[in-house]
C-alpha cells in the first residue's frame, strides 16, 4: 500500500536510511541514518472500542545525508507526517514506515518528525510465543515492548541500541488512570476525560517504555534519600501486594550498596491482574507484574534498572547481560538475607537438582548464554541461569573485593549507555587483578560463556 501526502519536494543528494540495523535475531528492527534523542507521545485511548489515537513528535539527529528514513510501526493507520513542519510523503511496507521529507536532511542535522496515527493496536505474538505490544485487560490496556512490541503502539527506532528521553501523555475516560515511566508531571480532567503526562529524562530503550491503563490505586512515597517511589496496583491485587511493595526502598538501598547509585529519577512498580500478561517486565523505573510479585521477583526486576535499563544491550544477542546479572542479584539477595548462598545455588544448578523437573535442570545447558540459537530462545534458561553462573564464576576467579569493584565500575562506566558482551569481557579482564585472575576469567569465557554443553568442572 502506498499512502502519500502532497508535498513539493526538491532534488536531494542524500540516500535512503536503512530499514533495519541487522540485529542478529531481529534484522528488521531499528533503522539506519539517524539517532532519536526524544519522543513526545500524545495518546488517547477508549477501552470500550479499543481505539487508540496518537501523535508522535520524534526529535532525531541525522547521521548521514538522508533523502528518506524509516520508522518501525506495525498496524495502525497513519493520517499524516510532517518533517520540520513541512508535509512529507510516506509509504508503508509491513512494519516499515518510509518517510520522504520535502527537503534533504543533512548529516549532523537535528530534525523533528511528527506522525499522526490511529486504529486498534495489535497484540504481537513473538517467536517464543509470548504476547506483547498492546494487551487488552479487563479494565483497560497494558503496553509491553520486549523485544518487538513497542512498534504496536508508537512509531520509532525500535532497537535497544537507540535510546532517548520520553514525554508520554495519555488521555483516558474519567475514572481510569494511565501509568507510564518516569515522573507524573500533570494530571487534569475535562469533559469526562483525564490526561496523565509522564516525563522520563534519562535515556530509555523503546522496549522499556510502557503504558498501563485501568482502575489503579496509585501511591507515592520517597526513600530515605528522597527518591520518589510510585506504585500503581490493580485493586484486586492491592492486599496481596502491600507488604512486598513496601520493601522497595529497602531493596533499592541493598542494590545501591552492591551495584552503585540508582540510575534514574524515580522508582516503583505497576501491578496488574494475574493473566493480563504472561510475565513480569523491567519497564524502566516502574517494572510491570501480572499479579502480586514475591520478593524474589521484585529483586530481579528492580536489579534490571541497572542491568538492562541503564546499561542496555547493543543487540538482542547480549540478552544474558540483562538476565544473568538480574538472576545473580536474586542469588546475592538470598545470600545476604539468611537464605542459600550463591555458591549453594550454583552447586545445585550444576549438579542438576535445583529444579524439581529433570528437563528444567537439563535445559540450562542447551546452548551458551552468549549464543542463543535464534530469536525464539533469547529468554531461555541458559540466558538466565547459566548467565548467572558466569557472573558467579567471575566472582570466584577475582575474589569479592575485585568482583564488587568490577560490578560497580561496569554500571558507572556504561551508565545510560549501550554495551555488548565484548565490552563486558574486555572490562572484566582489565579489572580482574593479577595475571592469574585474568587467566581464570579467560577460561570462563571459553567454558561457561561461549562453550557448548556442561563444563567438566564447576
Amino acid at each position: 500500500m502506498l499512502a502519500t501526502v502532497s508535498a513539493c519536494g526538491t532534488g536531494v543528494d542524500g540516500t535512503p536510511g536503512a530499514d533495519g540495523v541487522r540485529d542478529p535475531y531481529f534484522p528488521k528492527l531499528g533503522n539506519g541514518g539517524y539517532e532519536v534523542t526524544h519522543y513526545g507521545l500524545t495518546l488517547g485511548y477508549e477501552p470500550d472500542s479499543r481505539h487508540l489515537t496518537g501523535t508522535a513528535e520524534i526529535t532525531a539527529r541525522a547521521t548521514k545525508n538522508l533523502s528518506s528514513f524509516t520508522l518501525d510501526l506495525k498496524g495502525l493507520d497513519v493520517s499524516g507526517i510532517t518533517v520540520e513542519g513541512e508535509a512529507a510523503r510516506f509509504q508503508r511496507a509491513g512494519q516499515e514506515l518510509r518517510v520522504r521529507p520535502a527537503d534533504e536532511l543533512d548529516r549532523g542535522e537535528t530534525f523533528r518528525a511528527s506522525v499522526r496515527y490511529s486504529g486498534t493496536p495489535e497484540t504481537i505474538t513473538d517467536a517464543d510465543d509470548a504476547e506483547e505490544g498492546w494487551l487488552e485487560t479487563e479494565d483497560g490496556a497494558l503496553a509491553l515492548g520486549e523485544p518487538t512490541g513497542s512498534m504496536a503502539w508508537f512509531p520509532g527506532n525500535h532497537h535497544p541500541s537507540d535510546k532517548a528521553s520520553y514525554d508520554i501523555e495519555v488521555t483516558v475516560p474519567e475514572g481510569l488512570k494511565a501509568i507510564s515511566n518516569g515522573e507524573l508531571t500533570r494530571e487534569s480532567t475535562k469533559g469526562g476525560r483525564t490526561t496523565f503526562a509522564w516525563h522520563s529524562a534519562e535515556p530509555m530503550a523503546s522496549y522499556l517504555a510502557t503504558v498501563a491503563i485501568g482502575k489503579f490505586e496509585m501511591k507515592t512515597s520517597t526513600t530515605d534519600d528522597g527518591l520518589p517511589v510510585v506504585t500503581a496496583v490493580d485493586p484486586t491485587q492491592a492486599k496481596a501486594s502491600e507488604k512486598v511493595l513496601a520493601r522497595i526502598p529497602d531493596i533499592l538501598e541493598w542494590q545501591e550498596y552492591n551495584f552503585g547509585p540508582y540510575p534514574f529519577s524515580s522508582a516503583g512498580a505497576i501491578v496488574d491482574r494475574e493473566g493480563d500478561a504472561g510475565y513480569a517486565l523491567e519497564t524502566q523505573t516502574r517494572p510491570v507484574f501480572p499479579g502480586a510479585p514475591d520478593t524474589d521477583l521484585l529483586v530481579h526486576e528492580l536489579a534490571h534498572q541497572w542491568f538492562g535499563d541503564s546499561v542496555t544491550p547493543k543487540t538482542w544477542r547480549d540478552m544474558w547481560l540483562n538476565e544473568g546479572f538480574a538472576t545473580y542479584a536474586q542469588w546475592l539477595y538470598e545470600e545476604d538475607h539468611d537464605g542459600d548462598s550463591a555458591q549453594e545455588t550454583f552447586d545445585a544448578l550444576y549438579e542438576g537438582d535445583y529444579y524439581d523437573d529433570a528437563d528444567d535442570n537439563e535445559a540450562i545447558w542447551d546452548f551458551p548464554p552468549a549464543r542463543p540459537t535464534d530469536a525464539a530462545h533469547i529468554s531461555d534458561p541458559p540466558v538466565y541461569d547459566r548467565g548467572a553462573m558466569v557472573i558467579h564464576k567471575i566472582r570466584q576467579a577475582v575474589g569479592d573485593d575485585a568482583f564488587y569493584d568490577i560490578v560497580q565500575g561496569w554500571t558507572k562506566t556504561y551508565r545510560h549507555k549501550n554495551a555488548d558482551t565484548a565490552d563486558f569481557t574486555e572490562y572484566v579482564e582489565q579489572h580482574a587483578g593479577g595475571e592469574e585472575a585474568r587467566r581464570k576469567v579467560g577460561r570462563i569465557w571459553g567454558d561457561w560463556l561461549y562453550g557448548d554443553g556442561k563444563p567438566d568442572h564447576p
